[in-house]
């Protein structure tokens, strides 16, 4: 009685018998026995088969029966006559019947049915220690099958196709191997171009390397690094624009480009107009950076006493550019805050935009500018300076984490105890704000004022920023959330407009609460967020009830 296969004391297929390999460039022939010769040796030898498959397999191919309805390849199919059909190949007893099978069946194969046959052939030839001869025509109609049909295989089924087809002695630059592998490129995602490696030859390189579409979109610090080593005078306003532009847009704080533009500026300051100028300083204001050049601060006034009156919008931009640097010369303040200017503003269609800026200026000379002694904006002309959250903030708001902070301090104080998204006096929107009371209760914001009083009552600022409550029964406490993007690239510096609105919050009388990226980033799922947000409020000295929610 003979044994089943795979029972102990069966006799299994030596691999050291005679075994060859048709590899890549080998002649191959159709008979069956080179076929039976690659299964028996892709069993003996891992190595060999590695060489010969033309991609990584994604798993071991077992060469013996398996149930393929557990995993159907290239789709799940529901149908009753595509798994019969199914059942049909896997029962096949020759190879010209699978190809009868597959033949016959045009509206029932389906694009896991080939995996399918190519395995059943191999089972079929490895069977038998004699197996049948197998016609050329045979296997040509089957392969011819499979190309025509390839283009609609999923990747796994291209795999598994790719991967038999080899195991079964295809020649590699036979046509099936050929159509497979190329539909298997067909499948890869575009691999990327390589990086631009222009070759600086002066100011029109320079110009060309930045104006590049690839260039402006993926910032590399390195090749914006070997721009500074060409000397300013040689290179053209357009491309020091260019070069400031990309800065400000990609928030690289490379000091030595920064300081190579203000350079820039200083040496010509006669041939650049204020629209050129409002763009050469931008960056500095955004990346919080204040030149080590002597000539700077003094170069813009001249430059701002020349063009005031020529280009409004380009004065007030520069303006507040220095603004965020702490650096607001006080005769250009005379001149936008003077009606006149007001006057020929307000009829302009950048009108509110300006306004918005006259606003933070004004506000800026409120808080930072004690001795300052001219000419203020009207309260009528006065507007919310940043009624809702930032462009960039609403722009990346699925990767913010304000949303998991709001659920955790749900859930720590209560929805009564904090307010979301609050735009305070005189227009700064704050993450969250807490009222709290002089022992260090958190008080219900219902029950209370959220807004400080502005222009802040106390005549020393300074002592408001230190001690908030010197005047006031509650505290309002301000938990400001430190994304990535509000910082420079290189991650230490805050962002100008960012530092802006933390240290006017600050001299208003708020106390602010910091929430930096890496400490939330660090935070595995809400209870290390509520653990984390509970050590954060208690280091304040603040106390609730019970936790909510």
């Amino acid at each position: 009685m003979r044994r089943p296969r795979g029972e102990p004391g069966s006799r299994a297929p030596r691999p050291t018998e005679g075994v060859t390999c048709a590899g890549p460039g080998e002649s191959w022939s159709p008979s069956p026995n080179s076929m039976l010769r690659v299964l028996l040796s892709a069993q003996a030898s891992p190595a060999r088969l590695h060489g010969l498959l033309l991609i990584p397999p994604v798993q071991p191919c077992c060469l013996w029966p398996i149930k393929w309805g557990n995993r159907p390849l290239g789709g799940c199919p529901n149908a009753g006559p595509v798994q019969g059909l199914q059942r049909l190949l896997e029962q096949a007893r020759s190879p010209g019947e699978l190809l009868r099978w597959l033949g016959q069946n045009p509206t029932k194969v389906r694009a896991h049915h080939y995996p399918v046959a190519l395995r059943r052939l191999g089972q079929l030839l490895a069977s038998q220690p004699r197996p049948p001869p197998v016609e050329q025509a045979t296997l040509q109609d089957l392969s011819q099958l499979i190309i025509r049909n390839c283009p609609s295989f999923d990747i796994h089924t291209i795999h598994v196709c790719l991967h038999l087809a080899v195991l079964l002695g295809f020649p590699s630059d036979g046509p099936l191997v050929c159509a497979l592998e190329q539909e298997r490129r067909f499948r890869l995602p575009p691999k990327p171009p390589p990086p631009l490696q222009p070759v600086f030859c002066g100011g029109q390189g320079l110009e060309a390397a930045l104006s590049c579409p690839r260039f402006l979109r993926y910032p590399r610090q390195h090749l914006i690094s070997s721009l500074a080593e060409a000397r300013p005078e040689e290179l053209t306003p357009h491309v020091m624009v260019l070069l400031a532009q990309h800065l400000a847009r990609h928030r690289l704080r490379e000091p030595q480009l920064l300081e190579a533009i203000a350079h820039f500026l200083v040496v010509q300051e006669a041939q650049l107009n204020s629209k050129v100028v409002q763009k050469l300083v931008l960056p500095f204001g955004r990346l919080n950076y204040l030149p080590l050049e002597q000539q700077f601060m003094p170069c813009l006034e001249r430059i701002l006493a020349r063009e005031a009156g020529v280009a409004p919008l380009a004065t007030v931009n520069i303006l507040m550019s220095l603004c965020q640097l702490r650096c607001l010369p006080f005769r250009a303040l005379h001149f936008v805050f003077s009606p006149g200017f007001i006057n020929h503003i307000s009829g302009t269609p950048h009108a509110l935009i300006v306004r918005r800026y006259l606003s933070l200026l004004d506000t800026a000379v409120e808080l930072e500018l004690p001795g300052y002694r001219g000419p203020r904006l009207p309260q009528r002309q006065q507007v919310p300076i940043f009624p809702q959250p930032l462009t960039t903030d609403r722009a990346r708001c699925k990767y913010s984490h304000k949303d998991i902070v709001a659920e955790g301090l749900r859930q720590l104080l209560g929805e009564e105890k904090y307010r979301q998204d609050l735009t305070v006096p005189p227009g700064y929107c704050t993450d969250f704000l807490l009222c709290v009371s002089s022992s260090g209760a958190v008080l219900p914001v219902r029950t209370q004022d959220p807004f400080l009083p502005y222009p802040p009552r106390s005549c020393l600022q300074g002592q408001a920023a230190s001690n908030p409550t010197t005047r006031d029964p509650a505290q309002r406490v301000v938990l400001m959330l430190r994304e990535r993007w509000h910082f420079c690239r290189d991650g230490r510096v805050l962002l100008g407009s960012r530092a802006l609105r933390e240290r006017h919050l600050g001299l208003m009388g708020y106390q602010l609460l910091p929430l930096p990226f890496e400490e939330l980033e660090s935070q595995r799922g809400l209870p290390q967020l509520k653990s984390y947000l509970r050590q954060k409020l208690q280091a304040l000295g603040l106390r609730w009830g019970p936790e909510g929610g």
